[in-house]
């Protein structure tokens, strides 16, 4: 009996830790949770009003829109569409952003293939060039690059505003450090079976690097699909413009129809969206594996 009543005095003594760690795991969940969906709704809040001013008809910077819009439609959209050519600027966009992304995933990943798989002598230096060249400006390159496409005649073609970007010092170092992840072995299986380095980088390499591809991928379109000052000095025609390009165009020098200018963002911003929520997976796991923070 004696001992029962210990036991019972102590009892209490020895839950009153446990508890208390366990209500400060919860407070400290309840906080960190807090926090992120208060700093996703801060970050999400720019693209909603963007949604909403598209919808609002005659919303304006002085007359901002409501967070539920009275009479919502479609017709900013309507007017994108209809008082300018947007439908080809937005396949212009594509075709670029496609015909870029496709070109570096071949160059990136050939390339970063002998870096990493090819030893030969000054490797390592021409590599450090390659890196080097990340740390120019693009505003440094455009005049040399403008006059070389004026005397080759490309200056407002479609080859001269993507040929710059066919290769990408950014993703020969992403690839070459996922090649870098796999293991030697397997190379050497596929030699002792009569693979050269062909077989062995389309069969053994490729597979084992889909997700510093679908990184590289995103990464490529979206560099594409936003850029506005190349295709600014090489596109002069009207109907070659690509989406940056366009949407500059949609202010006016007095006067703009933030309606229509928030249509066009929407626009502009759902592939990039949908591209990047279908290979978020990989993206994450390509990042994680070249050690890019």
């Amino acid at each position: 009996m004696a001992d029962a009543g210990v036991m019972r005095a102590v009892s209490p003594v020895v839950k009153a830790p446990r508890s208390r760690e366990a209500r400060i795991q919860l407070a400290g969940f309840v906080v960190l949770h807090a926090v992120i969906i208060v700093g996703a709704g801060i970050m999400f809040f720019p693209f909603l009003w963007t949604i909403i001013t598209s919808i609002t008809p005659g919303a304006s910077l002085t007359n901002s829109p409501a967070l539920i819009p009275a009479n919502p439609s479609l017709e900013p959209y309507l007017r994108l569409f209809r008082e300018r050519p947007f439908g080809q600027v937005v396949l212009n966009s594509v075709m670029l952003a496609a015909i870029t992304t496709a070109v570096q995933l071949v160059t990136s990943s050939t390339a970063a293939y002998a870096f990493s798989r090819m030893p030969f002598r000054g490797r390592g230096v021409v590599f450090a060039v390659y890196l080097a060249t990340m740390m120019i400006p693009l505003q440094v390159l455009i005049v040399p690059l403008f006059v070389e496409l004026k005397y080759v005649g490309l200056l407002d073609t479609y080859l001269g505003a993507v040929l710059p970007t066919f290769a990408s010092a950014f993703g020969i170092f992403l690839i070459r450090q996922a090649i870098n992840q796999v293991p030697l072995d397997l190379d050497e299986a596929a030699t002792i079976d009569g693979a050269g380095h062909f077989r062995i980088f389309a069969q053994v390499i490729v597979p084992n690097i889909r997700p510093a591809l679908a990184t590289l991928t995103v990464f490529s379109f979206m560099g594409s699909w936003n850029s506005f000052l190349w295709p600014l000095v090489v596109l002069r025609s009207p109907e070659l413009q690509t989406l940056p390009i366009a949407l500059a165009g949609l202010q006016g020098q007095y006067t703009s129809d933030w309606d229509v200018i928030m249509a066009g963002s929407v626009v502009s911003v759902i592939p990039m969206l949908a591209l990047y929520i279908f290979a978020q997976k990989y993206i994450i796991e390509g990042v994680a594996s070249s050690g890019i923070k």
